[in-house]
């Protein structure tokens, strides 16, 4: 039988895994004996898949029918081995090792041995690196310590040698006819800085005149000459010394005698060579009627060019320590602002404390307070987390649906409601949507951002910039209200929405973007398929036995990968797959509901007041209480109703560093304008509309601001960036010389503004709940979407006021 057997192989040896029966099984089909060696030399999750089972069986059933062999020694029967090792197996070098699992824990202890030992060592390599990042940190440590304590000890320093600044203003009257005479004792003076405050028109009124009605107005010419020493001023005597530019300022049509008055300044500049003589301000006026008035002089006040220079260095200064965080933004706001106080006191300009009360713009701070208030309160019912697990019901766990249906929300929300803190409510169930769906929060978080962003920005209460804005006075006496500022505004936005939704669905195309992982199914698709396609592409030359063992492996990997096809058009639809969406859905509703339903009514009920209030704001006969009263009402009806006992919670969820921020803002930002930036800047744009034909200015003035203020809060905080430009804003809007319409010039700033400021909020939103990210991932995503802004924004501004002329 063994010569026939060894006959019917012929010359080729036989192998010690098979044996006679295994043969006699497999010989009469198309599975050899070296294919089932083949298949013995296959990893094991491919061995005992269910495509090969035919071999499995036929391996078994021949290991089975052969004879056990007898131990010599004690008779025992010897357990054959199921599976031997097969010395051709090619994924292992000719080695299939086959592990005992009593040893895995043994195996498992001495990995973790060796990961340990690892570990120490690289913690010794990079022992020196990291003292080296600890001398650099503590460095920089140090040296912000002392910059920040130099800063202090230099305004400590001067507000202790400086006294505040008190302005006298002395009464006078001028009769027709009559010259009035005021003597400079200071001859070293270089200039002097006369105001006046009485019944004149405004340099605005009197710029928009022209010429043939302003020589026919009355009214108040002032000059400076200089006299001899030994000279008293003397009425109608000729001087024969030399004199200023005079300074004329129209006085107005009635009401010279009883009026509000108006405040006007002018600045003379003094010849240094006096020659023992002293300057004297003379006026009188063209008017038939006496012209009573209030006058103050300063003497040697701050040059422009001085002031701007010291302005710039305190506004960069301030954004360097907010870019880079160096410190918290508030209290770099508070710093550079207390600085710049002590600019203005080493010039001779140090404002008492209640002239520096009178800078804060209280309307915008008692706006943001209400808001805050009212916000707090909704937050306790859970009406954010209630909205956000509803939207993952009405989505049904698909995905992008579900991400624009929460962004929707969210802009929805922040229309009324402060944008930063609607976006940290309804962070939290975001951030366990995410969790449960394998999803990255951080784009989520960056997406809810900008609509947040982009909501805001459609009404005066939704967004910080809108609010500086709306309550500025020379805005409110342009006639902008909530009506026609929301009208003008939304219009724009819904467009902007459409765009930005269409953008970043191209932009995340690649749904794996959004992912922050694959789904585990999708994983071990992969996996198998990865090994199929190595056992299949690792066996030897091409024989027939080959041929029938690769045939089966590659229909297996065909198999796979159309099922991982479809698992990943289906994982690019869905957020949460159709078989845990039920059972997450449940989870997420039970965890997440409305806890307090009657404060919740009461919640409604107050907003929903405010809302109506301020759009009766449009009615003259109702608009008597501004908007920061409006929700402060709001928010005082909310406080009766919850019926609180102690409102220490509440207040407590006030953001008190935002007001702290903004009232730094403000007093510094005045503190810039008294140094001259503000119409430094505001001279440089006027210059450059200037240069345009005249019926390209609006254009030209819209492109400009909306474009440079845009651009700046890309990178910068937008709430200093505002509270800076609305005043240049405004000052390019009265200058006559322009001609331009305030409304468009302000609705270009706000579009700049806020549409380019996405990136703190979303930072500050991500870091609230333990997410970083640098600036360039949001920069990658976020100033491709806000150039985007800012192209569809300038469009539709250029087709409502230029082609249209809306305002």
């Amino acid at each position: 039988m063994d010569k026939l057997w060894s006959a019917f192989r012929g010359s080729k040896k036989p192998n010690k895994e098979l044996n006679q029966s295994t043969y006699s099984l497999v010989s009469c089909g198309e599975v050899s004996p070296d294919t089932l060696q083949l298949w013995l030399g296959l990893p094991e999750e491919v061995k005992y898949d269910p495509e090969l089972d035919k071999f499995r069986r036929l391996y078994e059933e021949s290991a089975q029918s052969e004879p056990q062999p007898v131990n010599q020694k004690d008779g025992a029967t010897k357990n054959p081995q199921r599976l031997p090792s097969a010395s051709s197996a090619p994924l292992l070098g000719g080695k299939l090792e086959v592990k005992d699992p009593k040893n895995s824990i043994n195996d498992k202890e001495e990995i973790a041995k060796l990961r340990n030992v690892e570990t120490v060592e690289s913690n010794i390599r990079i022992q020196p690196s990291t003292r080296f990042q600890k001398k650099i940190s503590d460095a920089k440590h140090y040296t912000k310590m002392t910059v920040l304590l130099g800063c202090w000890v230099f305004f400590t320093a001067v507000f202790l040698m400086c006294n505040e600044k008190k302005e006298v203003y002395k009464n006078t009257a001028i009769i027709p006819g009559i010259y009035q005479n005021f003597t400079f004792e200071q001859s070293e003076a270089q200039s002097v800085l006369v105001k006046v405050s009485g019944p004149f028109l405004s340099e605005q009124a009197e710029m928009k005149m022209n010429s043939s009605v302003l020589e026919t107005r009355e009214r108040l010419i002032v000059w400076v000459e200089r006299w001899p020493s030994n000279r008293s001023g003397v009425p109608h005597v000729k001087t024969e010394m030399a004199s200023t530019n005079s300074w004329s300022v129209i006085l107005q049509d009635q009401d010279l005698a009883c009026n509000e008055g108006e405040s006007r300044a002018f600045i003379f500049r003094f010849d240094l060579n006096t020659n023992g003589s002293v300057n004297v301000l003379r006026m009188r006026a063209t008017s038939s009627e006496t012209v009573a008035f209030a006058v103050s002089f300063s003497m040697d006040p701050l040059e422009v060019s001085t002031g701007v220079i010291c302005a710039c260095i305190l506004l960069c200064g301030l954004y360097v320590l907010i870019i880079f965080e160096i410190i918290n933004r508030t209290m770099a706001a508070i710093v550079v602002s207390t600085t710049s106080l002590a600019v203005l006191a080493l010039v001779g300009e140090r404002p008492s404390l209640p002239e520096i009360v009178s800078w804060l713009d209280v309307e915008t701070l008692l706006l943001l307070f209400s808001m805050m208030v009212l916000v707090a309160i909704m937050a306790e019912t859970g009406i954010f987390d209630f909205l956000a697990v509803f939207t993952f019901e009405v989505t049904k766990g698909r995905l992008w649906p579900l991400i624009f249906l929460l962004c929707a929300i969210t802009a929805i929300l922040s229309t009324f409601l402060d944008n930063v803190t609607t976006v940290l409510l309804m962070s939290p169930v975001t951030i366990r949507l995410c969790e449960v769906m394998d999803l990255d929060p951080v784009p989520i978080l960056m997406f809810m951002a900008m609509y947040s962003n982009i909501g805001g920005t459609a009404t005066p209460v939704g967004d910080p910039p809108n609010v500086i804005v709306a309550s500025n006075k020379a805005v409110i006496q342009a006639g902008i209200n909530f009506t026609n500022f929301t009208a003008h505004m939304a219009l724009g936005i819904l467009f902007i929405s459409i765009q930005t939704t269409l953008q970043i669905r191209f932009m995340y195309r690649d749904t794996n973007k959004l992912r922050l992982k694959e789904p585990r199914e999708i994983q071990d698709i992969r996996h198998q398929i990865s090994i199929w396609r190595r056992a299949a592409d690792s066996l030897p030359h091409l024989s027939r036995d080959v041929h029938v063992v690769r045939e089966r492996l590659e229909k297996k990997v065909a198999k796979l990968s159309q099922q991982l096809e479809k698992m990943l058009r289906e994982s690019s639809k869905r957020a949460c797959p159709k078989d845990t969406f039920r059972s997450t859905l449940m989870e997420l509703k039970d965890k997440y509901k409305i806890r307090d339903k009657p404060l919740l009514l009461k919640a409604i009920v107050a907003i929903a007041f405010v809302v109506i209030v301020f759009f009766l704001h449009s009615i003259p006969e109702l608009n008597r209480v501004s908007l920061s009263w409006t929700a402060l009402l709001g928010a005082i009806l909310l406080l009766i109703l919850a019926d609180r006992e102690d409102l220490e919670p509440v207040l407590h969820r006030v953001e008190w560093s935002t007001l702290f921020f903004f009232a730094a803002l403000f007093v510094l930002m005045e503190a810039l304008s008294k140094l001259g930036l503000i119409l430094y800047i505001g001279g440089l744009m006027e210059q450059l509309i200037m240069k345009v034909d005249e019926s390209s200015r609006l254009a030209v003035a819209l492109m400009l601001i909306i474009w440079v203020s845009g651009t700046i809060s890309a990178f910068v905080d937008n709430i200093p960036l505002t509270t800076m430009m609305v005043r240049v804003v405004v000052s390019i809007g009265s200058n006559p010389n322009l001609g331009l319409p305030l409304a468009p010039l302000i609705w270009a700033l706000l579009f700049g503004a806020c549409l380019g400021g996405a990136w703190y909020r979303a930072v500050l939103v991500a870091e609230q709940h333990g997410y970083r990210f640098s600036f360039m991932r949001f920069f990658r995503v976020g100033f491709p979407v806000m150039i985007g802004h800012l192209v569809v924004a300038s469009v539709y501004l250029i087709i409502c006021h230029c082609v249209f002329a809306w305002h």
